[in-house]
């Protein structure tokens, strides 16, 4: 509430301007023109099925999450410019929740969003760490959807469900969020100099280096789509640290072949403390060992070089396509 967009404040009232006349209002809606939605699911083969299926739900999860965190900052706020914005950015996740829930009906899989809004815990935050976090969370969304819509445009034939077709005005709503998320940022120069600088780097390897262990968990899911996890992952990173240019003063260099490498280690980790599960407490003892692990690659990849970035006279960009 003590945020003031008074020093963006020209770029702000289009942001809203645009949140409020709602392009996608009717848009998240299952219809012909989109494809045709009477599948047999049973021709979804397992495990592509099951992949299929956790991608859906940690994606609602996520969604109905930034719906929740929007609307409680909302209902908690009395600063008219903020409550505006999430007012319509709840709205915009709430929609999307909804309509991938409604996609899981398909597969017998049935969300209550009512009973994850009672039951979610809340643990406060610093207001920086939730402006980082969902400014990365927002703009990673929005190149991991647009690079799945781009490839299935391209190669039509391994869309295996029509849910697709919606990814490239999912990611106009995700990409304006973190648009309001960086001028809000960037309205307040505090937040991106001294040891902000250190968090800003923190949050930028933690949400890549969370993405790339969970995307190799789902292999089926990207032999179905055509497409390398690692290589889908990297375009990712590189894009969203292309976008994050608006906004972030210091950014990862993912094009170091360290940054990969640690990556890598992460991933071959966390396989490892998955095979640890159920072997008792030699299994127990073994997988604490390897946590220790996992926190020093991490740490190795938190101090890799990064690129000092000079912040652009306007912050909103033209989506990237």
């Amino acid at each position: 509430d003590r945020m003031s967009v008074e020093p963006v404040r020209e770029e702000w009232d289009g942001l809203i301007a645009e949140l409020e006349n709602d392009t996608n209002r009717g848009h998240f809606q299952r219809n012909e023109e989109r494809g045709e939605w009477d599948l047999d699911m049973k021709r979804i083969p397992e495990p592509l099925r099951k992949e299929f299926v956790d991608f859906l739900v940690s994606s609602l999860t996520s969604e109905f999450s930034g719906c929740v965190l929007y609307a409680e900052m909302k209902k908690r706020g009395t600063n008219p410019d903020l409550c505006a914005l999430f007012k319509y950015m709840s709205r915009d996740e709430s929609r999307h929740a909804g309509f991938l829930n409604d996609c899981l009906k398909d597969f017998g899989v049935q969300v209550d969003m009512g009973f994850l809004a009672k039951a979610k815990k809340y643990t406060f935050f610093s207001p920086k760490f939730i402006l980082f976090a969902t400014y990365l969370s927002e703009k990673i969304g929005y190149a991991r959807y647009i690079k799945i819509f781009r490839h299935l445009e391209a190669h039509p034939e391994r869309r295996f469900h029509p849910i697709f077709k919606w990814f490239r005005e999912w990611c106009n709503d995700e990409f304006r969020h973190g648009e309001a998320l960086a001028l809000l940022m960037r309205a307040d120069p505090k937040l991106l100099a001294g040891r902000n600088l250190f968090w800003i780097r923190f949050f930028q390897v933690a949400v890549f280096a969370t993405m790339f262990v969970r995307d190799h968990t789902r292999v089926e899911f990207h032999r179905a789509l055509g497409i390398d996890p690692e290589v889908y992952g990297m375009d990712v990173f590189r894009l969203t640290v292309e976008i994050s240019k608006q906004v972030f003063p210091v950014l990862l260099d993912v094009d170091n072949p360290a940054f990969l490498d640690g990556l890598r280690s992460l991933q071959r980790l966390a396989v490892r403390i998955e095979g640890t599960r159920s072997r008792g407490v030699v299994g127990w003892l073994h997988a604490r060992v390897l946590q220790v692990a996992v926190v020093v690659t991490f740490l190795r990849l938190l101090f890799l070089p990064t690129l000092s970035n000079s912040l652009p006279e306007r912050t909103r960009l033209a989506p990237v396509w």
